[in-house]
């Protein structure tokens, strides 16, 4: 006997203004209780590179970026539970641990990939994230 369930429904999530509509690819996609983000960089609303130079600074706006997201979706930072993160310096790991202590401070703590790259998708930034948060 088999049984066959219905394939959840994709749900696109966008934010106003939609940052990454222009580059045809969504913010997050729903899936049941769960969110899926982009990697969430550090642009502003106007869509420029915020703290060119200083990581702290692009951290900070990335992770503002994420919480503007998930809760598009139902969600929350309080709701994460896989991050990946994305750097170009991984020396730099000490300051997000602050940061990820600021925004995360929730336990248990959540699952975390912390990832040195050789670049973004521009040149400027020097970190990205992803999550994976749960829908309540």
């Amino acid at each position: 006997m088999s049984v066959t369930q219905p394939a959840a429904e994709r749900v696109r999530v966008s934010a106003e203004p939609d940052w990454y509509e222009s580059a045809g690819i969504s913010l997050g996609i729903r899936v049941g209780n769960l969110v899926f983000t982009s990697r969430q960089a550090p642009i502003d609303a106007q869509g420029a590179t915020a703290g060119a130079g200083d990581f702290e600074a692009q951290a900070r706006q990335a992770l503002a970026n994420l919480s503007t997201v998930l809760p598009n979706a139902g969600s929350s930072l309080a709701d994460v539970v896989k991050a990946t993160v994305f750097v170009t310096d991984i020396a730099q790991q000490d300051i997000f641990a602050k940061l990820r202590a600021e925004h995360f401070p929730d336990k248990p703590h959540l699952a975390e990939s912390f990832v040195e790259v050789s670049s973004l998708a521009n040149p400027e930034w020097m970190i990205e994230i992803e999550a994976i948060g749960l829908v309540r």
